[in-house]
């Protein structure tokens, strides 16, 4: 029988004072309990830790040897829990998060604010990726949550829809676009067009839509960043199409949008996480205000 926590902690006790009756004050057992504590232990290494006499209690070699490995196993089991408690309390630890950067930039700030006021030392990690390495980042445990477009690999992943957003055309102020309440798809064609990353799921839609609607993009040049795209339609290089969500990001003098129709394409966007991964108790409380903040 291998020892138990209270087998050492009487051990310790014992050893540190010499008396069953301090002990039993100490670690609030009765002497007898100590007793029978002590002698099992005994049992389970094969000899003695300590020496009796009729007047006191004293250490046996084995026993002086014993005594600070037990002193260090009682303080490793004692932090082991006050680290697990931290844990479970959110007094500290670690979230870390992968999302589009429409999400990082548009939806994300006020959440991350108020997880912070609320748990001061819990450390939160942000990456700004494209939707494939979200994706990548949960599915090898780097991300703990993904906010991205649904997953192709519905088996693996667990996708959670929180918000849809839609897609618009963004113009320098005063162009002819903006003179409508929405335009249609088609109309892009003829334009300059700004385009945004290829890689992007954004990008991908765009030229997915336009396919089905029979036209091409008059594309001038791509720009791998939104913030980037935004300025050069305000400069009047050209019109593109964002997200409505990044339009926060943009939204500046000498720039608008309108909604784009025939056909209106909603992009649900939501939390991804790993099947049969739980979630620690930090995620699943950032989850749930991401969860909260999206149905405000």
């Amino acid at each position: 029988m291998k020892p138990s926590i209270r087998q050492l902690s009487a051990f310790v006790a014992v050893a540190q004072s010499r008396s069953l009756a301090e002990a039993s004050e100490r670690i609030h057992l009765s002497q007898p309990a100590i007793s029978i504590a002590l002698r099992k232990l005994e049992e389970s290494v094969g000899g003695a830790l300590f020496s009796r006499t009729t007047r006191q209690l004293s250490l046996t070699p084995e026993g002086e040897a014993f005594l600070p490995v037990a002193i260090r196993l009682l303080n490793d089991w004692t932090e082991a829990f006050e680290d697990l408690d931290d844990l479970f309390s959110k007094n500290r630890g670690k979230v870390t998060v992968a999302a589009l950067p429409t999400l990082a930039a548009g939806l994300l700030p006020g959440i991350i604010a108020a997880f912070h006021d609320r748990y001061p030392r819990i450390n939160f990690a942000l990456h700004d990726v494209l939707a494939e390495q979200v994706n990548a980042m949960v599915r090898e445990g780097r991300a703990d949550l993904g906010l991205s477009v649904p997953p192709l690999d519905a088996e693996e992943f667990h996708f959670e829809p929180v918000l849809e957003d839609r897609y618009v055309a963004v113009c320098p102020a005063g162009h002819a676009l903006l003179a409508q309440p929405q335009v249609e798809w088609a109309q892009l064609a003829g334009h300059p067009f700004i385009g945004i990353h290829r890689l992007s799921s954004s990008r991908q839609d765009i030229d997915r839509i336009m396919a089905d609607v029979g036209k091409t993009l008059d594309i001038l040049c791509d720009a791998s960043q939104i913030a980037t795209v935004g300025r050069m339609v305000a400069a009047g290089v050209g019109i593109s199409v964002l997200p409505e969500l990044s339009f926060r990001q943009i939204a500046t003098h000498g720039i608008e949008y309108r909604s784009l129709v025939q056909p209106h394409i909603g992009r649900p966007l939501g939390i991804i996480q790993r099947r049969r991964h739980p979630l620690s108790a930090a995620a699943a409380t950032l989850r749930e205000m991401i969860v909260a903040q999206a149905e405000a």
